[in-house]
């Protein structure tokens, strides 16, 4: 059945770095068409998280202000953009190169991009960042990140996903966590941070989560096996030289505890600095206890069809915690901000 496609959509514009001042909501945006190797993408529900703002406020930029290395690649944003890199939504229509059969499919697109008109990427952009995403009714994207979910989560559900629980479980795939380990996992209340203890879980690890001590019962409930308040010393609270591997989303005055914190041989890995982004680094903890860093941002390959895999077979549940419409896009960002929520906040997007 040929579903019948708008000229126009409605959608979230950026049209500037700054607050959420620069977000307008609009109906006269063009719907995008996709071209070779492309599916368009009918969205359902997007997810709200910390890149969306980043890139919107130029929180990664590091030179003079200029914001001419403002995106998550490093380079100039071009505005307008279409942000939004958690998407779940049906397929209506595909490009050459593309089995027509794909039309139809529930998907969620994987946001780590690296191949755009069929041609691979010199270096990876971020969905959302480098390319539209999916703060619209429409989007397109390479059918080769569109991955298929038979699932019998809701729509909301599956958008609470995609970034989250890929960063997480890229992450835990970087750091090679496996039934023998001891887990310490920062920041575990947010959206990665939620997936992280999950997805360790269903490795057999043993997970231990710093948060804030209103959400322990929450956190124990998706499968912590142990809760630290994140204003403790760790030190103290968990002995020196007890953990194997740090994920870490935070960052922030209490980094420098974590080199202590791990065993020799140690692992840590790192995709977030919600708590500070410069760490005093006693570069003697780093050799003497033979520890392995691992910056975590382009995804491995394996990991998102890990991540669909987890979600059909059922080891991981979705965590929404609030849902609001496309249009109120600036108070669901300020709701995430506070912090005061457990899991991910979603936006549902109006029929096309």
């Amino acid at each position: 059945m040929m579903t019948r496609i708008p000229k126009t959509m409605k959608g979230i514009l950026l049209t500037g770095h700054g607050g959420p001042e620069m977000l307008q909501y609009r109906d006269d945006i063009a719907v995008p068409i996709p071209t070779s190797n492309q599916v368009l993408i009918s969205v359902s529900a997007a997810g709200v998280n910390n890149t969306d703002i980043n890139t919107r406020a130029a929180w990664y930029s590091k030179g003079d202000g200029s914001s001419s290395d403002a995106s998550w690649s490093g380079n100039a944003l071009v505005f307008p953009l279409i942000q939004g890199a958690d998407v779940c939504g049906t397929i209506v229509s595909v490009g050459d190169d593309v089995a027509i059969e794909r039309i139809g499919q529930r998907v969620i697109i994987e946001p780590c991009i690296n191949q755009v008109n069929g041609q691979p990427l010199k270096s990876p952009w971020y969905f959302g960042s480098e390319c539209d995403g999916g703060f619209a009714q429409y989007t397109v994207v390479d059918a080769k990140h569109a991955y298929a979910v038979n699932s019998e989560f809701s729509d909301i559900e599956l958008a609470s996903f995609p970034c989250s629980y890929s960063t997480a479980e890229n992450m835990l795939t970087r750091a090679n966590v496996t039934s023998q380990d001891r887990v310490l996992i920062s920041g575990a209340s947010g959206g990665v941070g939620s997936a992280a203890v999950q997805l360790a879980k269903a490795r057999g690890a043993y997970v231990i989560a710093i948060t804030s001590p209103s959400k322990n019962q929450q956190l124990l409930e998706l499968g912590a096996d142990q809760v630290v308040s994140r204003d403790a010393d760790l030190v103290d609270a968990l002995a020196e030289n007890s953990i194997d591997v740090v994920i870490d989303l935070v960052a922030g005055k209490q980094w420098p505890q974590f080199l202590q914190l791990l065993r020799l041989g140690g692992r840590y890995a790192v995709s977030g600095a919600i708590g500070g982004a410069l760490v005093e680094l006693d570069i003697r903890s780093l050799y003497l206890k033979d520890l392995s860093f691992f910056g975590c941002t382009v995804l491995e390959p394996e990991v998102f069809q890990n991540l669909v895999n987890c979600i059909e077979q059922s080891k991981i549940k979705p965590i929404v915690a609030q849902t609001f419409p496309l249009e109120a896009i600036n108070i669901a960002q300020e709701v995430f901000l506070e912090k005061k929520h457990v899991g991910k906040i979603v936006l549902s997007l109006p029929e096309s």
